[in-house]
């Protein structure tokens, strides 16, 4: 599925487009959801960029191009986007797939600010082309590690399936766990749900955490847990924050509520957050997530830089260092973080919270920093 160009707001005037690729899943097996809210960050940006007089009086348009959560599909979209000229590539949720943009990025010599995806590993090697707007897994799972160890939690259970992602995730948890006396005990989540309820009683976990897909095999393993009566005091954590979407909700019912997960908010939005917030919540029909106000900085950026650099693609790769942004969620700079191969925004505000029992459309703020 090819999306055709967004041009939003762009009037009547004549002088030809800066373009940027958006790369964004819209079908499954892609989070569709996270797909829709990081579009709508992208085209309100675009539209606000647009009402404002555009890139020095040129419109901007977005190239949007649905990844589906395919790694070969991304590839294959950056390829067509660099040859269609864009000034830079945006957006992506899924860390697998936003790797392998990144990597052919490189390749390619064209700047790809990535939105949303978080693995640590975005790329092989250091690189000029590549930079980040979310925080790397390392620094929101240590934080989430820290929010589960200060609760008294010391034997977790992770249910997972062979993913780069998760394994990461896992890894990040072990680390964190064992220099305090703690255990993280490793589940496949591909067997049938009663059988992690019976191997969670078997290990003595307090916890689950769930490095797994939305909506299966989450859902069921959640659903099991709670039905099951020896499970009563064990706690269902999901750090990659499959609780964020509504989605969630409407799949779990009252089994949705009480999961901490990390978000990448701050505890009060300033006035440009709140403003682009009720612009979201119109744009979409729902509250929008973090991943909705990823999008919106992500284009925030890029405008700045197209209209102090230009829309050369070298021109903009050496403004990372440069950059310097109010976002929606604080200002925006980009630095060389040890371990991180791309620019790196060190740190985005990030949150542990839950969908609040007495009120599942309300989320509680558990931990933030």
């Amino acid at each position: 599925m090819n999306t055709p160009p967004s041009r939003l707001g762009t009037g009547s005037s004549g002088e030809a487009p800066v373009q940027i690729g958006a790369l964004v899943p819209l079908a499954p097996p892609g989070w569709v959801e996270a797909g829709r809210h990081l579009l709508a960050g992208l085209e309100l940006a675009v539209g606000e960029v647009n009402d404002a007089g555009g890139i020095g009086g040129r419109p901007l348009e977005l190239v949007v191009r649905d990844t589906a959560a395919d790694p070969q599909r991304a590839t294959a979209a950056v390829d067509e986007l660099a040859r269609l000229g864009v000034a830079a590539v945006v957006g992506e949720y899924h860390s697998v797939v936003a790797r392998a943009a990144a990597a052919r990025a490189d390749a390619l010599g064209v700047p790809f600010l990535c939105s949303s995806a978080v693995l640590d590993a975005l790329t092989e090697e250091p690189t000029q082309w590549v930079a980040r707007l979310a925080p790397a897994q390392s620094h929101g799972w240590q934080i989430y590690a820290e929010f589960l160890l200060a609760a008294g939690h010391r034997r977790i259970a992770v249910a997972t399936v062979p993913s780069v992602y998760w394994e990461s995730g896992a890894r990040i948890l072990r680390d964190r766990f064992a220099p305090r006396g703690g255990t993280v005990i490793e589940l496949d989540a591909r067997m049938p749900p009663e059988a992690v309820c019976d191997e969670l009683l078997a290990h003595r976990a307090t916890a689950l955490l769930l490095l797994v897909g939305f909506p299966e095999p989450a859902v069921s393993i959640v659903a099991s847990v709670r039905r099951d009566r020896r499970l009563a005091e064990i706690m269902i954590g999901a750090p990659a924050g499959q609780p964020e979407f509504a989605e969630w909700a409407r799949s779990l019912g009252d089994d949705s509520t009480g999961i901490p997960f990390l978000r990448y908010l701050p505890e009060r939005l300033g006035p440009l957050g709140l403003r682009v917030e009720t612009a979201l919540r119109e744009r979409l029909a729902e509250a929008p997530s973090f991943v909705a106000f990823e999008g919106y900085d992500s284009i925030a950026v890029l405008a700045d830089m197209l209209r102090s650099h230009g829309s050369d693609r070298a021109r903009l790769a050496e403004a990372w260092p440069r950059v310097a942004v109010d976002g929606t969620r604080g200002p925006i700079r980009f630095s060389r973080t040890p371990g991180i191969g791309v620019w790196q925004w060190a740190w985005p505000p990030t949150q542990v919270v839950d969908r609040d029992p007495a009120r599942p459309d309300r989320f509680r703020v558990l931990h933030a920093t």
